[in-house]
């Protein structure tokens, strides 16, 4: 785990109003179990891969979710909600 503390889906409504609604499930599944692969996400929302792909897509294009490759499987991204810091800057 990070030093940042845990980014909320409701921290990000005015972005998130205008998401489909397999990219808010896919928000609010991040929100509630932390960092997960597509593949888990897939399994968690029990929405098709595809759908979770393209709710990702959209969430990662608005700077709501971002990504990294996973140590355990380097042909996997481990996918998480962006913290906003208040302040303009970027997450560390």
């Amino acid at each position: 785990m990070s030093g940042r503390p845990p980014v909320t889906a409701s921290e990000h409504p005015a972005a998130l109003r205008e998401m489909p609604p397999s990219a808010k499930l896919v928000a609010k599944t991040l929100e509630y179990e932390g960092d997960l692969t597509q593949a888990q996400l897939a399994a968690s929302t029990l929405l098709p891969t595809r759908t979770v792909r393209y709710g990702l897509t959209q969430l990662e294009e608005s700077g709501l979710v971002t990504s990294r490759i996973s140590f355990i499987d380097a042909r996997q991204r481990v996918y998480s909600l962006a913290a906003e810091t208040g302040d303009g800057s970027e997450p560390q």
